[in-house]
């Protein structure tokens, strides 16, 4: 059990430095309902920053249910 929470905490540490990473480019319009109109495509680190986030999300997910067992 213990090895589940500490998983836990070392995944959560790094899933919040991937969201703050994604969260640089974004413009402070975008928090009070402005919308970006233009097509972005990810490339590069972004696309692996942002595809690392989705599967250490996943993995937190598994964990958390995980430890209620």
């Amino acid at each position: 059990m213990n090895v589940i929470v500490a998983g836990q905490i070392i995944v959560s540490v790094l899933l919040t430095i991937l969201i703050l990473m994604q969260s640089q480019g974004t413009g402070l319009g975008s928090g009070f309902g402005g919308s970006s109109e233009t097509y972005h495509t990810r490339r590069g680190i972004e696309k692996v920053v942002f595809t690392s986030t989705i599967i250490l999300a996943v993995i937190f997910t598994v964990l958390s249910i995980l430890s209620l067992l």
